[in-house]
């Protein structure tokens, strides 16, 4: 048997992980974030799947002081302390890899790399290939023939293995002990190794190429010249110590014990009892495909075990037939399902019965319902059934079908029913089931509850989607739309051909659990003050959303055709000048020779920045970064965002126009962002560029529905700075917005201390930049960067811009301080953003609270404001039964598909509505423009 250790560093894979997640962070329904828990499994998976290693074990460091701290007091002193969220996940972790039966390995005195070091080197005298799995350059001094770095996954990069080839090839050296010589050089700046100070990469690099060994460099300066020669001879023992303090120790007292290193079956109770705390279901369902035993039920069943199917460790996985509603993730954990629920779902199919529940209906305050159709696009989808419940445990399922003048039928003794506006309509999702309603002429009145939406409100960090919820909220596992017909893709089956019986119990559960999450919610909202959020703002907006939808918006698709080939000629120009500029050809498409050319061949910059994977860093902010260095740097930019529109839209948006009503038609998300803003996906309308004049050329093509309409787009100005004016109420902010100033003059009058008709282009520019910067707590350095100027004078632009507007500093002191103080901050209209890292001891994640909670009021309530002005203009369009249409929003922009006849009507009505969206000292500008393309009136 060949044999093969994995040596897991802890901390480095878990720090990886819990960052990997940092812009999203997965929190559980009892506050615990198990990002870095997630993380780590998901790569301990990967690992376990892929490289099938016969050994293993996950190797930590300890709190104790090591010889390196002895040595030098200031080792690792400037690392940021982990993040409380992150240190509470660490328990669980060392849980979980006990219940995969891997040894914890750590030893007082010895950091992690040490422990590695060691056991590798054991092993590798006992016949073991062995991969030290870090993403530590470190370790690149430890590898040899059997000794091998391995480098996880990341970015959607694969894993790396690195031997001694490749590290020498990293490092441009002979041998890799000299990956000690050159980071003794260097320094280590996140372990606060000094190294020779002025002394980077490049220059170590050089300088062991040159003489091998710090040593032989030390009794060799005389060789050295200038600036550099007096560097190293001042810090002679700086470079010894810091050599010393990179070097990894091998004899630590720990033995290669390789009897309990090998890889066995996991603890699967242990592990089931863990992801039940941690809510982590997905997990569960992959890791433990432990055999389903079967249970009887109020429907046939038969067992069939899924050929091919096998778990984690290669066992069969049994599953039986998808009627019993069970599925692997319920055996795995403790969660009630409906083989041990008492329910009664019953099968409304007659004539007799549909009149009776549709008066029964008629009857209750309340009631749930949902739809079961061919397809999730509700311009295609055809009922297949629909359910209701109005009471606990109970629902009832109405199989619908294919024949339209059949189902019209059915549908329609329902529709007294839904129209009813004595009663709460209750749904998961519900603009989509309205939507496919209205394609069979029901018109939902009354209020309305969609228990997704209210739970996005009360724990906007979370997923929310039913079988989590019913999970997190009911501790019930719900039947998986997976097991009725199969995964997604091309085998996948069509609802209606799953049997009555099956879909009934289904989508009566469905409807009932629903029913059960509105009572969980309902009191859920009154407790966190959000009622009137949920009912005056994200629930009208359903309705809005839905008739956007399906409106949609034409596109002039045979100017796309055109622009396509244009761009088509124009990026093989440009293509053909950089391979000139660069001398050599290569894909301008790929970032690693693009990298290459950039930094190797042309060498622009002596002291490139790279990725995390070693490859030097060629993303967009980079390269903008670096436009002046070279002709070349300009042109790859030029290259990319034509390429990125020819991909991404001009090419793609013609396949997305629906053949029945010839335009696009996106839907929207409330769901998504935490500040409260829509998003839009398929397609994503709010990324339509607009700063560019090949990006603007797009918006060329979108087009009325005919000659007798034009588009309007109503834009809100400045807003995000008029609400900073409103939540600080700076007087000297206030005072520019009501006398009408232009605010960024204004605040370079202010900033620069000259009058208003002596601001130039370049201070108007900054203060602009400082402006909106400040929203997003902008730093001198971000300043700097941004507005390439020095660091100093943009630290003063700020100073300054503080001193004058010092309403707005308070505003940004006190939102931090009310966050740490109740743990949340809030918009005008009461949207609440959850700051749990607020009061954090790691400066890094502390900091991204602290921004929040500057920024999500602001952005929160211009979302807010833009949604009543949509809900008014949409009520007031109904009144009037306008012919004109609300079709997008796209940031702070509304568009509409305006009636020539009514343009001067409804021109008015829009603005007196977006403006008086919220009530507000300063006055709210829109900006409204009309043509016969986007471009045009915007």
């Amino acid at each position: 048997m060949n044999k093969k250790l994995f040596l897991l560093d802890a901390f480095a894979l878990i720090y990886r992980a819990y960052f990997a997640f940092s812009n999203n962070h997965r929190v559980n329904s009892k506050g615990l974030n198990t990002s870095a828990i997630l993380g780590f499994t998901n790569t301990l998976l990967d690992v376990l799947k892929k490289e099938k290693p016969t050994h293993i074990a996950v190797v930590f460091d300890t709190s104790a002081p090591t010889e390196r701290h002895t040595s030098f007091a200031a080792y690792k002193a400037h690392r940021e302390e982990m993040p409380e969220d992150l240190s509470k996940s660490i328990p669980y972790i060392i849980k979980l890899i006990e219940g995969f039966n891997i040894p914890v390995i750590a030893k007082d005195g010895f950091e992690a790399d040490d422990v590695i070091g060691t056991l590798a080197k054991k092993a590798e005298q006992q016949g073991f290939v062995t991969y030290m799995m870090t993403p530590d350059k470190d370790y690149g001094q430890l590898v040899s023939e059997n000794i091998l770095m391995y480098k996880p996954a990341r970015m959607g990069n694969g894993a790396e293995i690195l031997g001694p080839a490749e590290i020498c090839k990293r490092w441009d050296i002979q041998h890799v002990d000299q990956v000690i010589e050159i980071l003794g050089l260097m320094g280590d700046s996140v372990d606060n190794i000094p190294g020779i100070p002025g002394v980077g990469e490049k220059t170590a690099i050089q300088l062991i190429k040159d003489f091998g060994t710090i040593d032989n460099l030390l009794v060799n300066t005389d060789k050295l010249k200038g600036k550099l020669k007096e560097k190293v001879e001042l810090n002679k023992d700086l470079a010894l110590l810091s050599k010393k303090l990179a070097t990894i120790i091998c004899d630590v007292p720990v033995d290669l014990e390789e009897d309990k290193l090998i890889l066995t079956e996991p603890n699967r109770e242990a592990l089931k009892e863990l992801f039940t705390e941690l809510e982590l279901r997905r997990l569960a369902q992959l890791i433990l495909g432990e055999e389903i035993t079967s249970d009887s039920t109020n429907t046939t069943s038969a067992d069939t075990k899924n050929e091919g199917q096998v778990d984690l460790f290669g066992n069969a996985v049994v599953t039986q037939n998808v009627t019993t509603a069970e599925l692997e993730e319920d055996a795995q954990t403790n969660y009630k399902t409906i083989l041990d629920t008492t329910h009664s779902y019953t099968i409304i199919d007659t004539t007799e019965k549909y009149a009776e529940l549709a008066n029964q209906l008629q009857q209750q305050p309340s009631f749930c319902f949902d739809t079961e159709t061919t397809s999730l696009d509700v311009k295609d989808a055809e009922l297949v059934g629909m359910s209701f419940c109005f009471k606990e445990f109970e629902a009832y399922y109405i199989p619908i079908p294919a024949n339209k003048e059949q189902a019209q039928q059915i549908v329609d003794f329902f529709k007294p029913a839904f129209s009813n506006e004595n009663s709460i309509k209750v749904a998961q999702n519900i603009k989509y089931d309205l939507s496919v309603l209205r394609n069979y002429g029901v018109e939902i009145k009354g209020k309305i509850f969609d228990t997704m939406v209210a739970h996005f409100l009360i724990q906007p960090d979370m997923r929310h989607g039913m079988d989590v919820l019913a999970e997190t909220y009911l501790n019930y596992s719900t039947v998986k739309i997976d097991t009725l017909i199969g995964k997604k893709g091309k085998d996948q089956l069509s609802m209606r051909s799953v049997p009555i019986k099956q879909i009934a119990e289904y989508a009566a559960e469905d409807a009932d659990i629903t029913f059960q999450l509105k009572n969980k919610f309902e009191p859920m909202l009154a407790q966190a003050n959000i009622t009137d959020l949920f009912e005056k703002i994200e629930i009208p907006l359903i309705p809005v959303l839905s008739a956007m939808e399906r409106e949609g918006i034409k596109i002039d698709i045979n100017a796309l055709h055109e622009y396509s080939k244009e761009l088509g000629i124009e990026i093989a120009k440009i293509d053909a000048e950089i391979q000139q500029l660069a001398g050599t050809s290569f894909n301008v498409s790929s970032p690693k020779q693009v990298g290459d050319i950039l930094f190797e061949v042309l060498k622009i910059v002596e002291k490139p920045q790279k990725t995390k994977t070693g490859q030097y860093a060629t993303s967009e902010d980079v390269l903008i970064k670096l436009v002046g260095k070279h002709a070349i740097v300009e042109k790859i930019l030029d290259y990319r965002e034509l390429q990125k529109l020819k991909n991404t839209y001009v090419d793609t948006l013609p396949e997305l126009i629906h053949p029945n009503t010839g335009r696009i038609h996106t839907s929207f998300n409330q769901v998504v962002a935490v500040t409260g803003r829509l998003s839009s996906d398929n397609p994503n309308l709010q990324n339509i560029p607009i700063k560019t004049e090949k990006g603007r050329e797009i918006r060329k093509t979108f087009i009325p529905r005919n000659s007798d309409y034009l588009l309007l787009s109503a834009d809100y100005s400045q807003i995000e700075l008029r609400i900073i004016a409103e939540l600080s109420g700076d007087e000297g902010m206030i005072e520019a917005f009501n006398s009408g100033k232009d605010i960024h003059a204004a605040t370079a009058a202010k900033v620069y201390n000259v009058p208003l008709e002596e601001v130039t282009s370049d201070m108007r520019r900054n203060a602009k930049m400082v402006n909106f910067g400040i929203i997003y707590g902008i730093s001198a350095f971000g300043l700097s960067e941004r507005l390439n100027i020095p660091r100093k004078e943009a630290a003063s632009i700020i100073e300054q811009y503080f001193i004058k507007y010092p309403g707005v500093k308070e505003y940004m002191d006190t939102s931090i301080a009310v966050a740490r103080e109740k743990g949340y901050v809030q918009t005008i209209m009461g949207r609440k953003r959850y700051l749990r890292d607020i009061n954090s001891k790691n400066a890094v994640v502390r900091g991204f609270a602290e921004r929040n909670a500057i920024n999500a009021p602001i952005q929160g309530s211009a979302a807010d404001m833009i949604k009543i002005a949509m809900i008014n203009i949409h009520n007031e369009f109904i009144k009037n039964d306008f012919k004109s249409k609300m079709i997008l929003q796209v940031h702070d922009e509304l568009v509409f598909d305006v009636h020539k006849e009514e343009l001067e009507t409804i021109k008015p009505i829009i603005k007196e509505k977006m403006s008086a969206a919220i009530k507000m000292k300063i006055p709210i500008e829109v900006e409204i423009g009309v043509g016969e393309n986007w471009l045009k009136a915007h």
